[in-house]
């Protein structure tokens, strides 16, 4: 198993008392669409975390492969305006939340982030999110998720 794989599942471990069972593919699964393919399962299943600036707070939404995350819907979550918000560049990404882009987890991120679940995501038994790198993925029920990463299920979906 990848290095940062087993860093995310000893820290979820250690964070949030979660034994993650990672899910290794080599050809990847840097997209939703790559995800769902590997895994054989629909592409709203997969919970893409996407990473925001806002008014230079760091905000990830956890989403699902199917949507794409509406930054005025979001403005509107968050009480801001539209033009404060931003989805971050890779370089901001590592830096915000400790992981690389394709490969961010929905939680163990470094440094406090104010996080939202998609609430489609819950008309799943199972979702698949990264698991730190994007080789790797892990399952989780969507309840579950919403719970560890104390997050409001919203409709941010365009």
């Amino acid at each position: 198993m990848h290095s940062r794989a087993e860093e995310f599942a000893e820290r979820a471990r250690e964070e949030h008392g979660v034994e993650i069972d990672v899910e290794e593919f080599p050809e990847g699964t840097k997209t939703a669409a790559d995800a769902a393919d590997a895994l054989g399962c629909d592409v709203a299943q997969i919970a893409s975390s996407i990473v925001f600036i806002a008014d230079a707070e760091t905000v990830v939404v956890v989403t699902s492969g199917a949507n794409r995350v509406s930054e005025s819907k979001l403005a509107g979550i968050l009480r801001v305006d539209e033009s404060a918000v931003r989805m971050g560049d890779p370089d901001e990404i590592r830096e915000r939340v400790g992981w690389s882009i394709g490969g961010v987890p929905p939680f163990c991120h470094d440094g406090d982030v104010r996080t939202y679940l998609d609430e489609t995501l819950l008309d799943h038994d199972t979702v698949w999110a990264a698991a730190g790198t994007p080789e790797t993925v892990f399952p989780i029920d969507p309840e579950r998720l919403r719970s560890i990463v104390e997050a409001d299920a919203v409709d941010v979906a365009e």
